[in-house]
């Protein structure tokens, strides 16, 4: 294929093999060790082990592995879109049909790391599965047949343990996966042994991983192909902005053995190595997922459709602003110019030209995220004002207004913004009670302030009782009444004076 050629290239040996063949490890991971194998500080290729049944790895294989990855967005006040050919993939298996492939990767004496993303629900135990399937049904059945089998090949060398880095969106993805792995072992009484050759050689680190991945853009794959002169069916896009944080063990001179062998950082490359991963998770949850959480729903209902258009309204983006500089931030730890700089590449995320990134997409289960995301920025903010965040608090009030609706059809209540239906996806728990609770409320059976109250005292919902914050049921009642009497767009406009 024309453009798509290992011609010139050097060969690495596989040092990394990556549970999961989707979008995001390729725009992240494997192109991380792509630059850091160009910049010299690396050497080494990754082998996919694609860990679920369905699917196919043929575009692999007729690309021998070849993709190209296209950033697209806005950096430093600039549009940015250019075009990468990623080589540091060197070979894809499919664990179901090809196992014993999959196992002899273990004993390969130069393999040093596992990442993964094999989504949230990857990282699961299950006492159900068995080592004697082929593969184990599970992420972390998957990874202790291969550990396993590395612990025999080499029969207990400390020396050639793994890093094990996962990627998968949960808190203390590395911790939990430990867990399953363990508790796996015992399962399958694999021995003291092989458990002592975990602690003593393996190293699992927790993550924390940003950015943004579009993936194939099925919208104009020709005329980017027109544009880098060849077809490439794994096409790859993402924004240019990317993070990732690694929580790993620190060394007894205070060093990290994993960035001695991993110095993706040394290539100039976005990657933190700590021994906490805390307060950057606080950051991206409060600043970033806190920033969309507090905003979308009140900017749907005034009409708007993608975050794009938020930030090109104004009053939308003043009332973002004001969530983010003078609500959120000053209830964080980490160094204010840290968070300054974190905030403003926020923004100019949200204004990717590129990306239509929905808000109903967005507003997907947002009681839960409230509670995650906007909610100890609002007790915080309380606890060292001693007073409520005016805009914080107006999210609550637009997330009333959101879930109003009293029908639930095929898995959705259903809401109503100018005349046309929309749907409100969320637990079903949620979904009953905000139906019961709105068709009270349009009755005229409660009056405002029972309605809000009936929300916040929802502890199940918030992990809290809302009505104990003072004067939080009276402020998103009067505002709840403001949306009703002049409109969400002007009450927005309002509350940012």
């Amino acid at each position: 294929m024309s453009g798509l050629t290992r011609e010139g290239t050097k060969k690495h040996p596989e040092k990394v093999i990556q549970f999961g063949e989707g979008n995001f490890l390729r725009a992240f991971v494997d192109y991380m060790i792509d630059v850091a194998n160009e910049k010299g500080v690396f050497d080494g290729s990754v082998v996919i082990v694609k860990p679920i049944e369905y699917g196919n790895l043929k575009m692999f294989h007729d690309q021998d592995c070849l993709y190209t990855l296209s950033h697209r967005g806005k950096m430093n006040g600039e549009v940015i879109e250019d075009y990468r050919v990623i080589t540091s993939v060197s070979r894809a298996i499919d664990c179901y049909n090809e196992y014993d492939a999959f196992i002899e990767c273990a004993k390969n004496p130069e393999l040093r790391f596992v990442v993964s993303n094999t989504t949230e629900a990857g990282i699961v135990y299950d006492e159900t599965d068995k080592f004697e399937y082929t593969p184990a049904h599970t992420y972390p059945g998957k990874l202790t047949q291969l550990l396993y089998a590395r612990f025999k090949a080499f029969a207990g060398d400390t020396s050639k343990g793994l890093f094990i880095i996962p990627c998968e969106l949960i808190e203390g993805n590395g911790h939990e996966l430990e867990k399953c792995v363990y508790k796996q072992a015992d399962n399958w009484n694999l021995g003291e042994d092989f458990k002592k050759w975990l602690t003593d050689a393996c190293s699992f680190a927790s993550t924390l991983v940003d950015r943004i991945v579009t993936g194939y853009p099925r919208d104009n794959a020709p005329e980017i192909w027109e544009k880098i002169g060849y077809q490439d069916n794994l096409l790859d896009t993402c924004e240019p902005f990317a993070l990732w944080v690694i929580e790993t063990k620190k060394s007894a001179d205070g060093s990290f053995p994993l960035a001695k062998e991993f110095p993706l950082d040394k290539a100039g490359l976005p990657v933190i190595f700590t021994d906490n991963e805390k307060p950057y998770h606080e950051r991206k949850l409060r600043i970033l997922n806190g920033a969309h959480t507090s905003m979308v729903l009140g900017a749907f209902l005034a009409g708007k459709d993608i975050v794009r258009e938020c930030m090109d309204d104004p009053e939308i983006k003043a009332f973002m602003d004001k969530c983010l500089f003078d609500e959120i931030i000053p209830t964080l730890t980490l160094p204010k110019d840290e968070l300054m700089s974190f905030a403003a590449s926020v923004t100019e995320r949200f204004q990717n030209p590129f990306i239509k990134h929905a808000l109903l997409a967005i507003s997907l289960n947002s009681v839960s995220k409230w509670r995650a995301r906007v909610l100890p920025s609002v007790t915080a903010y309380v606890k060292n004002e001693g007073k409520l965040p005016k805009c914080l608090t107006f999210s609550f009030a637009a997330l009333i207004c959101f879930y109003q609706g009293q029908e639930i059809r095929d898995g959705a209540l259903i809401g109503i913004r100018d005349g046309q239906e929309y749907k409100i996806i969320d637990d079903a728990a949620v979904m009953e009670f905000c139906k019961e609770n709105t068709a009270a409320y349009k009755s005229g059976a409660i009056d405002t302030k029972t309605y809000v109250t009936n929300f916040a005292c929802k502890e199940n919902f918030w992990g809290m009782d809302l009505t104990t914050i003072p004067g939080f049921v009276d402020a998103v009642a009067a505002d709840i009444q403001q949306v009703e009497k002049i409109g969400m767009k002007a009450a927005i406009s309002e509350i940012i004076k």
